[in-house]
């Protein structure tokens, strides 16, 4: 009699109860759950690209009244280097088109849209950071040119009897003081505001750039990994293990 070889196989036999259980799994809830989170993340970037646009139409609009505006040399002075800069002009540029470029990296999300966001969200916020410095220290030189312009007023030469003349001229270095304060202030909040979306939008970008996964997070519920261990678990068991030989 010669010896028949024996097949060296393992078959894992599984019971009905335990395929009943893996189809009870519901994988459709899970992808729901993965729809809304995205459709939540597309609808606050897109907010998100909305606000940038914004920003940059306010800093617009505002160096364009300073570039049209008169003041008294004191304060030329100061915002002539503001506007020699071209802040006024190129940063809001810049806001706008990294604001679009996130809403439409959100409606067709594809690699090159991505890498454009990410590039034009970047160049935001360097932007957002130089013009803070330059806004900043704007404000700070608006009192050294009050106390000049109202020295410059007292010392100009006039007839007698000219208190209400001086009174005038020093009221207009207040009142020029006071609207370049605030103007400067509001294109300083929108840089500020600009400056965090950029990083917020640039951070977005740079793990949508780097995931493995082509930009989309998946999430699994907490009972759906220990009912997957459960089940490999009990696949695994010896119980349900038949080594057949022949």
């Amino acid at each position: 009699m010669t010896s028949q070889p024996v097949p060296n196989e393992t078959i894992i036999v599984l019971p009905s109860n335990v395929i009943n259980f893996s189809q009870a799994e519901k994988p459709a809830a899970t992808d729901q759950g993965q729809d809304s989170l995205k459709k939540r993340l597309q609808a606050e970037v897109k907010v998100i690209g909305t606000i940038q646009i914004l920003c940059g139409m306010k800093v617009l609009g505002l160096g364009i009244i300073l570039a049209s505006a008169s003041f008294s040399p004191n304060f030329s002075q100061v915002i002539s280097t503001l506007l020699k800069s071209a802040y006024p002009f190129i940063g809001p540029l810049c806001f706008v088109i990294a604001g679009s470029l996130s809403i439409t990296t959100e409606k067709r999300l594809t690699t090159s849209l991505v890498h454009s966001s990410l590039a034009g969200s970047i160049l935001s916020a360097l932007s957002a950071l130089v013009g803070f410095i330059l806004l900043s220290v704007n404000l700070a030189a608006l009192n050294p040119a009050l106390l000049q312009c109202e020295l410059d007023k007292n010392n100009m030469p006039t007839r007698s009897h000219s208190y209400h003349y001086y009174t005038i001229d020093t009221m207009d270095c207040y009142r020029a003081k006071v609207s370049l304060t605030g103007t400067l202030s509001l294109m300083l909040i929108c840089t500020v505001l600009e400056f965090c979306l950029a990083v917020l939008t640039s951070v977005l970008r740079w793990i949508q750039v780097h995931s493995d996964i082509s930009g989309s997070v998946h999430f699994q519920p907490h009972s759906y990994i220990k009912n997957s261990g459960m089940s490999s678990k009990m696949t695994h068991d010896p119980g349900y293990e038949e080594l057949l030989t022949s």
